[in-house]
């Protein structure tokens, strides 16, 4: 009897098994990952060892990491912070029309911030005998092709530093993310982000190559984005958790002051307040950014945040590929969730889950689950696109006074359907749950 029993459960088995396969195995390559052990935000992942490690910049690590290094070279990172005079072709910016009462001059700019959506300018001003640098009053939005004034001390460190340009150092503001080691050091080891930014000092790995560097995709998945987080997250300065504004007068940081790869971020950055329901001058009143560099602030809230899906699950970590301008349709997305796959989509083809042609905008994964509802000016258009990952219905659209050019539907259909109709539409097929009602 107990033959047949085992037997019977070995069948079982192996039948269920052979149907997780099945519809399933899109998961496996992320098995170990998902089912990681979470160790919790506040203990520090670095090695030992690297805990005494120093920057030493990005020309060390390309004598082993050659590949790697050249994969870097080519992406945004390394061009965040660029030497216009050294590399004239870095410059995007039309200096023959810069308004007559910029503050500056093209002679005048010792660095670019930027270059792909807007560029900005670093002026030489020294603070307390240290180098320092103040912001352009001009910036190039290179979206619109125009030249707008830019006043940094508007954000949320209003409070915190004069309201003047030149009074406040891109020291406390921008070269704790744009310069790699600034962060933690208050030395520009690189210019733009490199690979310490992501992987902590490397003076003992570079002396002993058996030393350990921190290596994000090792860790707890929910650690894994806080190399992505450190600078892809708005925040606010960490003494403002116990003091007020006026205690840091002059000092306000605008990144996470004292942070490392593999250290606690939780430590050292205190996230930019959002409350579902209230609209700010960051988030509408669901969640969504308004503005770049918010992924991360959208990304945690998200279904694939909170069930251990990173950053480099979906981009590649030295290319950063797939950009917005440069995505594998909706190839990538399908990697997981394709039909037959327990995570959806849940109906039989790409049609019926749509209701749209298979080759249309419609069908894109990223129009409506990543639509574009934040900009990188108040003057910029509306590009940035969301990574909360919920499809966002034309009724909540509205309920969150959203503008209706932030619906994925509306975006597409403003010459030809309204907000109510477009709802309609969804609603007619059987698209609307109770979530949604």
């Amino acid at each position: 009897m107990k033959r047949v029993f085992y037997f019977m459960l070995f069948v079982l088995v192996l039948v269920g098994g052979s149907l997780l396969y099945v519809k399933g195995n899109k998961l496996f390559p992320f098995y170990l990952q998902l089912t990681q052990e979470r160790v919790g935000t506040e203990i520090n992942l670095q090695d030992e060892e690297q805990k005494e490690a120093y920057f030493v910049g990005a020309k060390k690590c390309k004598e082993c990491h050659e590949e790697n290094h050249k994969a870097w070279s080519h992406s945004q990172h390394p061009k965040m912070i660029q030497d216009p005079h050294a590399n004239p072709q870095t410059m995007v910016a039309d200096f023959s029309k810069l308004p007559k009462d910029a503050n500056f001059a093209l002679e005048d700019a010792v660095y670019t911030v930027g270059g792909k959506f807007k560029q900005r300018f670093m002026i030489r001003k020294d603070i307390n005998a240290k180098e320092d640098y103040v912001l352009g009053n001009y910036q190039w939005n290179i979206q619109t092709g125009k030249w707008q004034g830019f006043k940094p001390w508007k954000y949320w460190y209003k409070d915190a530093y004069p309201h003047d340009n030149e009074q406040l150092p891109t020291s406390r503001a921008c070269d704790g993310c744009h310069f790699t080691g600034f962060m933690s050091t208050e030395k520009r080891v690189d210019e733009g982000i490199a690979c310490e930014s992501c992987h902590g000092p490397a003076s003992k790995h570079v002396s002993n190559p058996e030393s350990k560097l921190y290596v994000a995709s090792l860790s707890d998945p929910v650690r894994q984005n806080e190399v992505c987080l450190q600078c892809h997250m708005r925040n606010r300065d960490m003494r403002l958790k116990e003091q007020n504004m006026s205690a840091i007068y002059g000092d306000a940081r605008d990144y996470p002051f004292g942070y490392e790869a593999g250290k606690a971020l939780s430590k050292y950055k205190l996230v930019a307040p959002f409350v579902l329901g209230e609209e700010t001058k960051e988030f509408y009143a669901n969640g969504m950014g308004k503005k770049n560099r918010m992924q991360g602030n959208e990304f945690v809230h998200s279904m694939k945040g909170k069930h251990g899906i990173t950053c480099i699950n979906c981009h590649n970590p030295h290319t950063l590929e797939p950009t917005a301008e440069n995505n594998t349709g909706n190839d990538l997305c399908m990697k997981c969730h394709s039909f037959g796959s327990p995570i959806g989509p849940h109906q039989s083809s790409l049609t019926k889950h749509t209701n749209h042609k298979p080759n249309s905008k419609g069908s894109l994964c990223v129009e409506c689950h990543m639509p574009k509802v934040g900009k990188h000016t108040g003057k910029s258009p509306i590009t940035v696109r969301t990574h909360l990952f919920g499809f966002t219905t034309p009724k909540e659209t509205l309920a969150y006074k959203m503008p209706k050019e932030t619906n994925a539907c509306y975006s597409c259909h403003k010459n030809d359907r309204d907000m109510q109709t477009l709802q309609e539409d969804l609603e007619g097929w059987g698209m609307v749950g109770w979530d949604k009602r």
